[in-house]
């Protein structure tokens, strides 16, 4: 494996850097810099993902060039990450782009691929994802909501829970049952559906640091025409198993933890020991910064590995598994750290200054601070979904060891 630049990927990545450089607005760098979760801020993330499609092509660069992907090869995809990343960008939203896109593209009807790929690109269609419901989270297969054929429509009753941004979403990627015989997984579609359509209610799960990103939506009596199966009937569990490979494995990790270290390092260069002096000079806590690079340095080149594998047309297998555990549970050591090396500062709840649409004059702290407790909070979550980590080494156990 190497991981040297050649000239031609050196030129590709001043390329990415002078396109940032020349198109991230101050608006738009302050809501990659207040980003609390995976998620951007919605408008931010949108705006963004207009400029990369309408002047570079580059709002679905993984997809196949015939739909509107770029060719790029691994270790470019890899590049335009981590610039995207050291220049603090919105992460576009990647319920659309980054899973059900990919998966039209593999899995769709022509007359699906043509009529909903054009318009994820450009944001006037913008998806959710209905999977999980009360009860039903790491056991997907239990899923009940309900959808009975009519003719050529199926009607949906039930709810899903955890729907992130469904209140701006105007399509959604669904699961449902549609049939209870046999073993669970074998009695599931998967369906798209329009958010506008009758019987649809969509209600706001706020979380206590009084951000919105999730709901709770109720179906009832919902008409979806059958044509909108993806697949086929009772077939929507290999559907939606093809769709977390996207989901699972499109995500880097490196890249945004070497951001996230960096910043608690700038942090621990501002704040106070309690021995007196810089707290970066404190030999506790350089013990931690270095353990933190060592474990990042890790997932980097597992990540490398992983690219390897895929350039030779290779399965990474269990490493996805691996990669999802170590980068999710490094990602919240690293929180925990920019909350320690805050101390006192990471106390106050500035909701206003969260908000990158807003002008608030004063502040408690430095920026860097601000969205320091809230990411804090949300990175608890990240163990637990795109597949938890207990999921996670259930899968290793059996495809590495055997058990």
């Amino acid at each position: 494996m190497d991981i040297s630049l050649s000239a031609a990927e050196l030129a590709f990545r001043d390329e990415v850097r002078e396109f940032l450089d020349a198109n991230l607005t101050a608006d738009l760098r302050k809501a990659g810099r207040l980003m609390t979760s995976v998620f951007a801020d919605f408008d931010a993330a949108m705006a963004w993902q207009k400029i990369l499609h309408e002047k570079k092509g580059w709002a679905a660069p993984h997809w196949p060039e015939q739909f509107g992907g770029t060719g790029w090869t691994v270790m470019q995809h890899y590049i335009y990450g981590e610039e995207c990343a050291k220049a603090e960008a919105p992460a576009l939203l990647p319920m659309g782009l980054q899973m059900l896109g990919p998966l039209l593209c593999g899995k769709g009807t022509p007359e699906q691929q043509a009529h909903y790929l054009p318009r994820m690109l450009t944001g006037e269609d913008f998806w959710c994802q209905g999977y999980s419901e009360p009860g039903s989270g790491s056991d997907l297969a239990s899923l009940a909501c309900r959808a009975e054929r009519d003719g050529d429509h199926y009607v949906i009753n039930g709810s899903k829970i955890w729907t992130t941004y469904a209140h701006h979403a105007n399509r959604m990627f669904c699961l449902v049952r549609t049939n209870n015989t046999g073993k669970p997984q074998q009695g599931i579609t998967f369906l798209l559906l329009d958010m506008n359509t009758p019987g649809i209610t969509v209600d706001p799960i706020w979380s206590f640091t009084e951000e919105h990103e999730q709901n709770q939506v109720f179906f009832e009596d919902v008409r979806v025409p059958a044509a909108n199966i993806v697949g086929k009937e009772n077939d929507g569990w290999t559907v939606a198993k093809y769709l977390l490979e996207f989901e699972r494995g499109g995500n880097a990790y490196g890249p945004r933890m070497r951001v996230n270290l960096e910043k608690v390092k700038r942090i621990a260069a501002r704040e106070s020991s309690s021995l007196g002096g810089r707290l970066i000079d404190d030999p506790a806590f350089r013990n931690k910064l270095a353990a933190l690079e060592i474990d990042l340095l890790a997932v980097e080149f597992s990540e490398h590995r992983v690219m390897a594998a895929l350039t030779h047309g290779q399965n990474p297998g269990a490493v996805s598994s691996m990669l999802k555990i170590r980068g999710t549970e490094l990602s919240q050591k690293i929180t925990e750290a920019a909350v320690e090396a805050l101390g006192w500062h990471a106390l106050p709840f500035q909701k206003d200054a969260l908000d990158p649409h807003r002008q608030v004059s004063e502040i408690v702290g430095h920026e860097d601070g601000v969205p320091v407790m809230n990411h804090y909070f949300n990175t608890r979550a990240a163990s637990i979904y795109g597949g938890s980590n207990e999921i996670q080494r259930n899968i290793i156990a059996k495809m590495v060891l055997g058990l």
